[in-house]
């Protein structure tokens, strides 16, 4: 994901495998445990995201989750409920894009809003709740970053066993960058609902598609949201990946497969306003490269998604990068990827979250050894029309917003089999 000047955090204890990863419960961002909205919260209120739950009748999401917790008598049922209306939400997000059941309203069904709104009324709703029992702060912040989870889709990659289908996780992001435009969509996210347990056909047999949303904050990166989601899909056994993709929305007009990423945070604010400038943090208890290398390679097959007829939009190897050279102190782009013993400034997704997932999911990839096709594709930026472009004065959606988004959808789907095609 790049700023737009395009550029993209949850997390908590976990086991992940018999071998268990531990990370903390976030201490910031989606695990505040005050009664005050958040950030993101704080933006639920305006009109557009109002009129994206009611035309997709995700309005009665928080409301229906306020009374369910209202019901609750302890802790452990607290996290029951939460878990299961957490996966509700998710399920239902992903079976409106995908066309089950009512479609709740007159907003289209490829829309990934409605998921991020609903999430956050409640987020802001849990945040806020007075049970009758006693909660410690430390326990609200876990059934945050349970409601945070299992709303989107990262503990339910549903991989299949067995050696005559082929397993392949895909990412997508929240919308961002809404204090500019609040009505701002995510193609990346669109994608990932509309693909979440689709089967794709290769003449060399079926792929299962899983996929998860992640979201836009510095903080819950570093609490380790992508490795705990990604690590027992990596590991050895019956259900490790033969392939993943990372996708954000990157350039106007282009789709770039990003050739090299970068251990560098550029500083950019995230959905919570928070900037972080400093190298890529990896949690405790990670597996990970020592020492951490400044720069990962994608194994995604550049050359053939490039020269595959995969949609309209043409498609790029992109190599550019920015390192400090080896003895050096002053930053430089070079157009042809990095040079030994340089320090990264950028990879070819910037210095944002998609560089910053693309990253830590290749560099997952080469701490447990995995030999599979991996890597990071931007999108195109998602337009609105030509006629309503104003956030003041805008609508929600119009015909060609919603078309450059199932368009979008559709090549990201394409080029997803051309990786498909080439696994093992």
């Amino acid at each position: 994901m790049r700023p737009i000047r395009p550029r993209l955090a949850l997390l908590g204890a976990a086991l992940l495998t018999a071998a268990p990863l531990a990370l903390a419960v976030p201490t910031t961002a989606a695990a505040d445990t005050t009664a005050t909205p958040t950030v993101e919260e704080r933006r639920l209120d305006q009109a557009a995201p109002q009129e994206i739950l009611r035309r997709s009748g995700f309005d009665d999401v928080a409301p229906d989750f306020a009374r369910a917790l209202a019901g609750v008598r302890s802790p452990a049922e607290a996290e029951r409920v939460v878990t299961r209306e957490g996966r509700a939400l998710w399920k239902r997000a992903v079976d409106r894009v995908q066309g089950r059941g009512p479609a709740g309203g007159d907003l289209s069904r490829d829309d990934d809003r409605p998921l991020y709104w609903a999430r956050l009324g409640m987020t802001r709703a849990l945040g806020q709740w007075q049970p009758g029992f006693p909660l410690t702060d430390a326990r609200r912040a876990a059934l945050l970053d349970t409601l945070e989870r299992t709303s989107r889709g990262q503990d339910s990659l549903d991989l299949p066993a067995g050696q005559h289908i082929k397993r392949i996780v895909v990412t997508g992001f929240d919308p961002f960058q809404l204090d500019a435009d609040v009505r701002r969509s995510n193609p990346s996210g669109a994608a990932a609902l509309a693909l979440d347990g689709t089967t794709i056909r290769t003449d060399s047999g079926p792929a299962r598609v899983e996929t998860a949303v992640f979201p836009v904050r510095w903080a819950d990166f570093a609490d380790g949201t992508v490795e705990r989601t990604l690590l027992p899909a990596f590991r050895s056994g019956p259900r490790r990946v033969d392939a993943f993709m990372t996708v954000s929305q990157g350039r106007v007009g282009r789709f770039d497969v990003e050739r090299t990423n970068g251990a560098w945070r550029g500083g950019y604010p995230d959905n919570a306003n928070v900037s972080r400038t400093e190298t890529v943090p990896i949690p405790a208890g990670v597996p990970t490269p020592h020492p951490q290398p400044q720069w990962t390679t994608t194994t995604l097959p550049h050359e053939k998604i490039v020269a595959a007829d995969t949609g309209p939009t043409p498609v790029y190897d992109h190599t550019e990068v920015t390192e400090i050279p080896a003895g050096a102190t002053t930053p430089v782009v070079r157009p042809n990827g990095p040079t030994p013993g340089s320090t990264a400034r950028a990879g070819g997704g910037g210095d944002y979250l998609s560089n910053e997932i693309a990253y830590r999911a290749t560099l997952l990839r080469d701490a447990v050894d995995l030999k599979v096709p991996g890597g990071h594709l931007h999108t195109p930026v998602l337009q609105f029309g030509p006629d309503n472009t104003d956030p003041a004065t805008g609508e929600i959606t119009d015909p060609n917003f919603v078309h450059n988004r199932e368009a979008i959808t559709a090549q990201v789907r394409s080029i997803l089999t051309v990786v498909a095609t080439t696994t093992r």
